[in-house]
């Protein structure tokens, strides 16, 4: 990680099933930043959450560096 890289603070995740796919919210708690990921319901919770943890934090990142 870079200097920029924000250091992840609380982050409040959502799990809904849609069919045979769930959709993943992730919610930084101190911008309100919110990213979404998709993946298959049989996929491990832990995986799905670590995938979106991850979007968060790259957009997070990218917020930084435009400013």
């Amino acid at each position: 990680m870079s200097k920029t890289t924000p250091v992840p603070g609380e982050v409040y995740f959502e799990f809904v099933p849609l069919g045979r796919q769930v959709k993943v919210t992730a919610i930084d708690a101190a911008s309100g930043l919110e990213v979404v990921v998709m993946g298959p319901v049989q996929a491990a919770q832990a995986d799905l959450q670590q995938l979106a943890l991850r979007k968060l934090m790259r957009q997070l990142e990218e917020r930084t560096t435009r400013r």
